[in-house]
């Protein structure tokens, strides 16, 4: 093969990249457009029936705003199109409920864009001057040499040093312009920009290998104690076995040191700080950077906890699934060698037993016609609002009409029965009911009676067994009867011998 042909073959193998066919085709804006609003930068889970509903309203926002060429289907039916892309994982949460992330394909697709969309960092002293000391820091930890080692370290030695005597001698800061600021930010953004696609791809690693691993189970090729010892002794290296694990290792180990986290925090805040950092950052770009330590813990979690579901699953699947298969396994054999022995005891030699190899169907005779139906449980629309008619304030009259009894009035009226005689007879009313009959329809309210029997109840008036009769006549002019308790209406002041004031002598 020649040198042009194997460079084809390489090239074409890089644009059957899902990172590449997802930048290739041609909705992949508004695809990536839909991906940074519904995921934001950390690429943070989004639960299944939430990201459909996200997919479905921007895709309706963006229809609306005058874009044509835009994917066809639902919000599901296009999350599924895009894990078929390798675009999209979805997989189990903390809690057990589905989410959707975006794979390390789709967040490398997503760096590109941002990185083009941003201004593009030109040739200046900033890049220069990190890639001359990105080259001799990384001489200084790889050359095998140690006076080649010795010689680059004294000579940074000295350079610090000097750089350190001329500040206390009162030296001037030289203060970088901004241009220079300008460079070592994007360069800053381009390398945390990159972090979440890194820990994706190491997860995604994880995952891969706990598939092959439980592959690897049911396949049961080999025998069991084989399997076993393989998997426990890549269980042990895990970490080193593949790029991606041995990156990982050496940035866990740099990044649990409290000390280093520490300095990576304060050298943020102090460039953020940055009297020119305010002219050349804006508050995205500020939240991002500020935000970095966050991300890499978030990113550090991740992959430890695919790293523990690959354990889980070892340790499940050995320990559970093959103990629990293997004595239903011994069971069953148990069983079947008893119920031979039984049978064998009973019949004779030439019994002949039918005897399905397979179990019957299940009869089922009614199965579920409805199933759950998501407008049952819609509320009802809202009511019209009812006219607001004016309405005069009722009248005194009608006020006092609805209020309590008249005590008062009552009152004067009860005193003035009891002391004089009242009908033409000259006798007073017998009961209290016939006194309130004799009442103006005024003072003859429902209301009126508990008034009455109060009053009765201060002067300990006689209460009769049997009940009497009160006519009522309510505001409105119609009448009503109540059963109440007779109260009879003695002589405030009884003569015990009538007889005796008329034989006695006055004098």
């Amino acid at each position: 093969m020649s040198e042009v042909a194997g460079e084809l073959a390489r090239v074409r193998s890089a644009f059957e990249q899902p990172t590449l066919t997802l930048l290739h085709q041609r909705q992949a804006p508004v695809v990536i457009t839909v991906f940074r609003a519904a995921f934001g930068r950390d690429n943070r889970p989004v639960s299944t029936g939430r990201l459909h509903a996200q997919v479905e309203e921007h895709l309706t926002e963006l229809r609306l705003a005058g874009e044509r060429d835009l994917p066809q289907g639902t919000g599901r039916d296009l999350c599924q199109r895009w894990m078929k892309g390798q675009w999209l994982v979805r997989s189990l949460d903390e809690l057990g409920n589905e989410v959707y992330t975006l794979t390390s394909h789709a967040q490398q697709a997503l760096e590109q864009v941002k990185a083009l969309s941003r201004d593009r960092a030109t040739l200046s002293e900033h890049r220069i001057g990190t890639l001359l000391s990105t080259v001799r820091r990384f001489n200084s930890e790889a050359n095998p040499d140690p006076g080649a080692r010795v010689g680059i370290l004294n000579a940074e030695i000295a350079r610090l040093q000097s750089e350190r005597d001329r500040l206390l001698e009162g030296g001037a800061v030289e203060a970088a312009d901004e241009d220079y600021m300008a460079q070592g930010f994007t360069e800053l953004q381009l390398l945390v920009s990159a972090l979440p696609s890194d820990f994706a791809r190491v997860e995604e690693r994880f995952a891969e290998i706990r598939a092959e691993i439980l592959a690897a189970f049911r396949a049961e090729q080999r025998p069991a104690g084989e399997v076993v010892d393989e998997y426990l002794a890549r269980a042990d290296t895990l970490m080193t076995a593949t790029p991606e694990g041995r990156a990982f290792e050496g940035a866990f180990a740099l990044l649990r040191d409290d000390e280093l986290v520490a300095q990576l925090r304060d050298d943020l805040s102090a460039l953020l700080e940055h009297p020119l950092s305010g002219a050349i950052l804006a508050d995205v770009d500020r939240a991002e950077l500020r935000g970095t330590v966050r991300l890499i813990r978030e990113g550090l979690d991740r992959v430890l906890a695919q790293r523990a579901r690959v354990t889980a699953t070892l340790k499940e699947y050995i320990v559970a699934h093959d103990a629990a298969r293997d004595r239903e396994l011994e069971q069953t054999l148990r069983q079947v060698e008893s119920e031979l022995m039984t049978w064998m005891d009973n019949t004779g030699p030439r019994t002949v037993l039918e005897m399905a190899l397979l179990p019957d169907r299940v009869g089922v005779e009614h199965l579920r016609e409805r199933f759950y139906d998501p407008a049952d449980h819609v509320r009802p629309a809202r009511l019209p609002a009812a006219p607001q008619e004016p309405s005069t304030p009722p009248t005194y009259e009608e006020l006092r009409a609805q209020g309590g009894p008249s005590v008062s009035e009552l009152r004067t009226r009860f005193v003035t029965a009891l002391s004089a005689p009242v009908g033409a007879d000259g006798r007073r009313a017998a009961s209290l009911g016939a006194f309130f009959d004799a009442l103006e329809p005024e003072l003859r309210r429902p209301v009126e009676i508990f008034g009455l029997l109060h009053l009765a109840a201060e002067r300990e008036l006689a209460v009769a067994g049997e009940p009497e009769t009160y006519r009522a006549v309510r505001p409105d002019g119609t009448e009503r009867a109540f059963a109440v308790p007779r109260v009879e209406l003695s002589d405030p002041d009884p003569d015990p011998d009538p007889d005796r004031s008329r034989t006695e002598d006055p004098r």
